[in-house]
């Protein structure tokens, strides 16, 4: 890997890292996770930022392999990817620092579908990228039926 190629793959995993932790930063004190009532199927809070961790790495390599490709559709592909990461950026933000269970739930089932037009635009690119997705749709599938439980559990 030559060292331009090198700077590229490590900004890559950096870029949804730093995304994820300035949103974490921004949407507030977490404790309130604690506070809630939550489903059955809730992992405890410090399963999450080991979770995002790996999904974060795992977006960055993905991306990696679109960036380099030659292929005509890479560009639409990353704004794609850049729109998925501003809506992953704002949910945070909108269920911790808002506690606005519903905004989040419409928020979080918006960026499902962002996702998913992603992993297909990256599968006609690179099929390794599109498959290194998939853990962070099923997450977010996963995440979208705790939300909506802490919305009814909340209310």
């Amino acid at each position: 890997m030559s060292k331009e190629n090198r700077s590229s793959f490590v900004i890559s995993i950096l870029l949804p890292l730093a995304i994820g932790s300035l949103s974490t930063l921004i949407s507030g004190n977490r404790s309130m996770y604690d506070m809630i009532n939550k489903p059955a199927l809730s992992p405890p809070a410090f399963i999450f930022p080991v979770v995002w961790t790996i999904l974060y790495i795992l977006m960055g390599i993905s991306s990696y392999l679109i960036y380099e490709s030659n292929n005509p559709g890479r560009r639409r592909a990353l704004r794609t990817y850049a729109v998925q990461l501003l809506f992953n950026f704002f949910w945070s933000i909108i269920f911790f620092g808002f506690s606005q269970y519903f905004l989040a739930f419409i928020w979080l089932l918006a960026l499902i579908l962002v996702i998913i037009v992603m992993i297909c635009q990256f599968y006609k690119i690179s099929p390794a990228a599109a498959y290194l997705q998939i853990p962070y749709l099923i997450w977010c599938i996963f995440a979208a039926y705790l939300n909506f439980m802490i919305y009814i559990m909340n209310r």
